[in-house]
């Protein structure tokens, strides 16, 4: 409610209509009650955090050509968790949504994220074909960038939940 007593809508960020509020009163409740919401609530950082190592490692790597074996794994490790968190959200939606993937709140972060993992993808099968490892690197880079993109999408998606919260009695 706003001073005068006019209800207040949220615009999502990336939603088809503006104004449009991110939950139902139904979609909010079945969010607060899954364990899914925890699921997703503690990979999230950890991907980030292996993410940051991993940066540094790959920047390692590129400046000094120390390191290799310590960066492959790195990026094995955050695509490891990459596609533990695309499953787990996957389940998060079913249950909050009804749908697995592309529910009509989420839509653009589920899309990019398709970017991300393909990305990611694309740096599993170039290492594993035996690309030389600069190319690999640079698949990963590219990735992250991705996956940067994506992370904040996610966070701006966090902020609006946020701010209906509070816009909601």
């Amino acid at each position: 409610m706003s001073a005068n007593g006019e209800s207040q809508e949220v615009c999502v960020i990336g939603d088809s209509v503006p104004n449009a509020q991110l939950y139902t009163a139904e979609e909010r409740a079945r969010r607060d009650a899954t364990p899914w919401t925890v699921v997703q609530g503690v990979l999230a950082p950890l991907q980030f955090v292996a993410f940051a190592i991993s940066l540094v490692l790959v920047i390692r790597y590129m400046a000094t050509g120390a390191g290799y074996e310590a960066a492959t794994a790195s990026i094995l490790i955050k695509t490891a968790f990459l596609y533990i968190i695309m499953i787990t959200g996957a389940i998060w939606e079913k249950v909050v949504f009804g749908q697995y993937l592309l529910a009509p709140a989420f839509f653009w972060e589920d899309v990019f994220s398709f970017v991300v993992i393909a990305l990611h993808t694309a740096y599993l099968l170039a290492l594993f074909s035996g690309l030389s490892p600069s190319i690999q690197i640079y698949i990963a880079l590219a990735a992250y960038a991705a996956y940067v993109i994506n992370a904040a999408q996610f966070l701006l998606k966090l902020r609006a939940a946020r701010l209906q919260m509070r816009a909601v009695p």
